[in-house]
């Protein structure tokens, strides 16, 4: 599952984000010796009371130093070929990319 925090969490009862984490927590406690779930999400609180009792390997890469590196590579990449952006003085097409870097938010 992908971005399970992108689910909505509206006002239904149970929302859709409620019956998803629901449905797998029910396959885990299947224990079904050949099942394996991958999920991604961001490190929101609802999710991670859900599945951090359920996890048995979790890999957080919300502060890895590399992601950022990554974000500043692609904001770059997409300043430098842009036509109009390519015409901006240094100093701006910087700013840009620091700023969008800072606040991507591991995004």
């Amino acid at each position: 599952m992908d971005a399970l925090n992108e689910c909505p969490d509206t006002s239904g009862i149970p929302s859709h984000r409620e019956r998803v984490l629901q449905l797998v927590k029910e396959l885990v406690d299947l224990r079904h010796p050949n099942l394996h779930i991958c999920v991604t999400s961001r490190p929101e609180i609802d999710i991670l009371d859900v599945l951090g009792p359920l996890t048995s390997f979790r890999v957080s890469l919300h502060d890895e130093s590399w992601q950022r590196q990554d974000i500043v590579d692609y904001v770059k990449s997409v300043v430098d070929s842009d036509s109009i952006m390519k015409r901006w003085k240094t100093e701006d097409k910087d700013l840009v990319v620091e700023t969008l870097s800072e606040r991507a938010d591991g995004m």
